[in-house]
This record gives structure tokens, C-alpha cells and sequence, in this order.
């Protein structure tokens, strides 16, 4: 099965779990636990807006960092553009904060309610350039579920 055809298979899969539930955390649990396991990822996760820092939410993979500040690396990179940002190769990325030294390369998409970032979906490979238009496309529409 293709990139495309398995995450048109976890679409309808993920808007079942997270409609109806109001509860932030219980859908990010669930994201996270339908793409971990769908893709095989290194590390899948939420960092959820706290302030001005990151703070981890439901993750799956290794332990992670708990708190990243506004701006800071990647995640806090997306979150300060308020747009996605794909690292094909994360020693490259000025400021990566390597919260494990497996991590190659990594995708992160912002989740907003009314206009305000509210958390990111962190996700991580142990490859080089293992994310592309393809996952940008579909982890965008599946933060767009978390916004509602």
C-alpha cells in the first residue's frame, strides 16, 4: 500500500475518533496511536501551547523533550510561522533541539482554534527525507479535525 492510499485509509478512521469527543487530549491520544502504528514512525506526538513554551501531550516512541520554548527548534519554528515545516534533514535545521539522536528527518503541523495555534503534531523518522507534499497534505487535514 502506497503513502497516499494509507493515509486515505486512516482518514475516515481518525474523523470517526476524534468527532463527538471534546476532550483534547483523548483525540490526540488516538491520533497519535492511528499514525504510530499505520506508519511506523520513530516518534509521533503532540506538543500542546502553554504559554509561551511547548509542552508534551500524548506521544508515542521514545522519551521526548518536555518543554520547548516559542521559536525554538522545529516544533517551536512551526508554531511561531503558524504553518507546517518539513526537515529533511534535521542536523541541517538551525537550532534542532535533538531530543534523541536517532531523529533524522521530521514533519510539524501546527493545530489552530480561532486563529491561535493550540498544539503541533510533532513527527519524527529515523530517515532522511521521509516526509513530503504527500504528509503535509494529510497531516494538515487531520490537524483540521483537531480544530473543530
Amino acid at each position: 500500500m502506497t503513502k497516499q492510499e494509507r493515509y486515505r485509509t486512516v482518514l475516515p478512521q481518525i474523523a470517526a475518533l476524534v468527532s463527538g469527543e471534546s476532550d483534547m487530549i483523548a483525540n490526540m491520544a488516538n491520533v497519535v496511536a492511528v499514525l504510530h502504528q499505520t506508519f511506523g514512525f520513530w516518534w509521533t506526538g503532540f506538543y500542546r501551547v502553554e504559554g509561551n513554551e511547548l509542552v508534551l501531550g500524548p506521544f508515542q516512541g521514545p522519551v521526548a523533550c518536555t518543554r520547548i520554548p516559542f521559536g525554538r527548534g522545529v516544533c517551536g519554528t512551526a508554531w511561531e510561522r503558524a504553518e507546517t515545516v518539513i526537515v529533511p534533514d534535521v542536523h541541517q535545521f538551525v537550532g534542532h533541539i535533538a531530543c534523541s539522536a536517532a531523529s533524522k528527518s521530521e514533519i510539524v503541523v501546527p493545530v489552530s482554534r480561532a486563529g491561535q495555534v493550540v498544539a503541533i503534531l510533532d513527527i519524527d523518522s529515523e530517515e532522511y527525507n521521509t516526509f513530503d507534499a504527500t504528509d503535509r497534505q494529510y497531516l494538515e487535514r487531520i490537524a483540521e479535525y483537531l480544530s473543530r
